[in-house]
């Protein structure tokens, strides 16, 4: 079965203070690129043939540091993309907290929808059909896919056969890794969620 190492990106300078959504040009910066630099290091010794990301900028900027070591390109993937948070995206988290739409964001998520933009579950169906895809196309290999915070928990939630109404409850920080073993057919099983250790080949 194939092995998805689910790595959430980097942290910017904007990370836990704005929802920078899929606004372009958002760097991690020298803090950022140290940490994914570390994360890159944790997974140097794993045999990771391939990496996939988001287009995010911060998301592909954290890939390149995980491929290198593997000498590989990593491959963007619309799949697992941030959220498209619509009229949301660019505002600052201390001002979103206060509309009543936060509260369903975090207590039913499944019936969410943000302001021009798409609802959990039509990202989580997204994202996951993007890992069974890549797991199809990996059969007993392991790879990494370097996404955001709410894709990985919905990924995660999904395969642990949770309802998505509970996927908060998840935690993801930034540069974990969680792992996922998915097979051809049978049953996927949640390895390691949240990880910041070395990972055994």
């Amino acid at each position: 079965m194939a092995r998805l190492l689910l790595i959430r990106h980097a942290p910017t300078p904007e990370t836990g203070k704005k929802l920078t959504g899929r606004l372009p040009g958002v760097s991690l910066g020298e803090a950022g690129e140290k940490i994914a630099q570390r994360a890159a290091d944790r997974l140097a010794d794993v045999k990771i043939k391939a990496v996939y990301s988001s287009p995010i900028t911060r998301t592909a900027e954290t890939a390149a540091f995980v491929a290198a070591p593997h000498h590989l390109d990593p491959i963007l993937t619309e799949g697992v993309q941030e959220v498209d948070f619509g009229d949301w995206q660019g505002r600052n988290l201390s001002d979103l907290r206060k509309l009543k739409l936060w509260t369903q964001v975090i207590n039913t998520p499944s019936q969410a929808r943000f302001p021009n933009g798409e609802s959990f579950p039509e990202m989580q169906t997204r994202a996951v059909t993007a890992c069974n895809a890549i797991a199809a196309n990996h059969k007993k290999q392991t790879v990494a896919i370097v996404s955001h915070s709410d894709v990985i928990k919905a990924i995660l939630a999904h395969y642990l056969g949770q309802p998505l109404d509970t996927f908060q409850r998840i935690i993801v920080s930034p540069a974990s890794v969680s792992v996922v073993h998915v097979p051809p057919f049978g049953v996927p099983m949640v390895e390691t969620i949240n990880s910041y250790g070395r990972l055994d080949d």
